[in-house]
């Protein structure tokens, strides 16, 4: 009997420890699943009908499935060496992209703050002191022999730690991430802006330089024709009015020209300040013809769009994050936990190792507001309608980049065309100034058909290169609207944003590169005197 009662009494106690373990086991698995349970809805961004085909005709050709649209280095098809190397300097000191690199290093700090809230928070502090009270101090009997002075030695450490049952934590730290992603986007556009307006502004200066050597050609035919009218009326073959009718002539084209190239200039500087230099260290040689090739734009289809705009995977971004902000609106009704606890040791000497003067305290708190007259909802609200206020920007973006492709297309497509009968207008046009000129030498003519032939003559050159110009322009527009090379693989992944780990703490001032997009400053950046230009066609101007 007494060895089954022992017998009996073991297998209870083992029982017992079985149900205790099972107990554990039990609320660990529920911790575990609570700990997992994630507030923000599904996310599945909007998928849109598109059209099967581009409207709009161009100098285009569309490429392959399995072939890059474009490259990053775009600008190469228009093979210029001096605009390449003006793109490969802003690329490196533009001020204002390197404000967006910047400011995607800040929105991945923020990130790992709130990363940091997923681990414990440990802090160790340490002190001592010395009071001394006076022997009559007030309520001291007389004759009483207690210490007037303590002292004290402590050291302890303290762990706080937030579990993140509803996932609030998480889902700011996603926020933050996904507001990472959205300024490497962000970066993306605003190199892809200065790279077009960079292409865009040196098409301009030289569509002048070639305006500025019509004039020139122009002003040569005037004052020939000055000439001859003066040779005219010393012979009493013609009148004083057709001397005043070409030098006005030759004087109103002469001021055009100067006109002409106050505005290259200020072109010019703009330039200077987008490769950041000091315009009064910059001059472009100019160019008496355009020598840019007729590109032929490789089109992708339209559903393809998507995945090579960064403002649209900029807008996409911004969607997911008032995704997840619904989650951590929806945590806010659930109870919110944490856990404290502190050790260490205390004492009035040095003796502070001895377990007897150790002290330790461990809580664990949890809050949930019952009533808030209608905080949490109105929060909740809130964040569903920014997500459907992102989705429409969202659409907006997307209706827009479809508007710039087909804009794109149409402007290349139609000055194509308008530049080939500007051609045959100019063609016209110099063979009715000849043969004015000719009539009015042999007396068959008054010198005011000669005036007007030159005028016309003039204004169809001048439109031709600005047509030209615009074209040319337009195809970098274009290659805008496509995105410019630039793919959403190249947005920096959710392990890369992260700038360090959460042991380092060397290597802090510069983060590591991520999605491509490097920061830091340099001495090119503080040289605004461009040496890395200096070469042919780049000059310091004439002082």
């Amino acid at each position: 009997m007494t060895l089954s009662s022992r017998a009996r009494r073991a297998r209870l106690r083992s029982a017992r420890r079985l149900w205790r373990a099972a107990r554990l086991a039990g609320g660990l698995g529920v911790l575990v699943g609570v700990a997992g349970c994630d507030m923000a809805p599904a996310y599945h961004p909007d998928h849109f009908v598109f059209p099967d085909n581009w409207k709009g005709e161009g100098t285009v050709r569309y490429a392959a499935p399995n072939e890059a649209a474009l490259r990053g280095d775009w600008w190469t098809l228009l093979g210029d060496p001096i605009l390449n190397r003006l793109e490969e300097q802003a690329n490196r000191v533009n001020p204002d992209l390197q404000v967006a690199a910047e400011t995607f290093t800040q929105a991945r700090d923020m990130a790992a703050e709130a990363q940091a809230g997923l681990y414990p928070q440990v802090a160790a502090s340490a002190g001592m002191g010395k009071y001394k009270a006076s022997q009559h101090r007030l309520w001291r009997g007389h004759g009483a022999t207690g210490p007037t002075y303590m002292s004290s030695e402590q050291y302890s450490g303290t762990a706080t730690w937030e579990p993140d049952f509803w996932s609030a934590i998480r889902n700011r730290k996603r926020m933050r991430t996904q507001q990472a992603q959205e300024r490497a986007a962000d970066y993306a556009v605003m190199r892809l802006s200065t790279d077009a307006e960079l292409a865009s502004d040196y098409i301009a200066i030289r569509g002048l330089d070639v305006q500025d050597a019509v004039y020139r050609d122009s002003i040569r035919t005037c004052k020939l024709a000055v000439q001859i009218t003066r040779m005219r009326q010393a012979g009493a073959i013609a009148a004083g009015l057709d001397v005043s009718r070409a030098e006005n002539q030759l004087y109103a084209t002469q001021a055009q020209e100067t006109d002409l190239l106050a505005r290259r200039a200020v072109l010019e500087h703009a330039i200077a300040a987008f490769v950041g230099v000091a315009p009064a260290a910059f001059h472009l040689e100019p160019e008496s013809q355009m020598r840019f090739p007729d590109i032929g734009v490789p089109m992708l289809l339209p559903s393809a769009l998507l995945e090579r705009r960064p403002d649209v995977a900029a807008a996409e971004r911004e969607m997911a994050q008032a995704n997840r902000a619904i989650g951590v609106s929806r945590a806010a009704f659930y109870p919110n936990v944490s856990v404290n606890a502190m050790t260490g040791f205390m004492d009035n000497g040095f003796t502070l190792a001895d377990l007897s003067n150790s002290m330790y305290s461990y809580a664990v708190q949890a809050a949930m507001p019952l009533f808030q007259g209608g905080l949490r909802r109105a929060e909740l609200q809130r964040t569903w309608s920014q997500y459907r206020q992102a989705e429409d920007n969202y659409r907006g973006t997307v209706l827009q980049a479809f508007q710039d492709v087909e804009d794109g297309l149409t402007m290349t497509g139609q000055l194509r065309a308008e530049l080939a009968q500007q051609h045959r207008s100019v063609q016209a046009a110099m063979r009715t100034q000849g043969m004015t000129m000719a009539l009015y030498t042999g007396g068959l003519t008054n010198y005011l058909d000669v005036v007007v032939a030159q005028i016309a003559a003039l204004t169809a050159r001048i439109a031709e290169v600005q047509v030209e110009t615009r074209r040319h322009q337009a195809t970098v527009s274009l290659i805008r609207a496509l995105g410019g090379g630039w793919t959403r693989d190249q947005l920096p992944s959710d392990k890369s944003i992260m700038p360090f780990s959460p042991l380092q703490y060397d290597g802090l001032r510069v983060p590591k590169e991520a999605g491509g997009i490097a920061t830091g400053s340099g001495p090119e950046k503080l040289n605004l005197t461009g040496p890395g230009l200096a070469g042919v066609g780049l000059t310091t101007p004439a002082q």
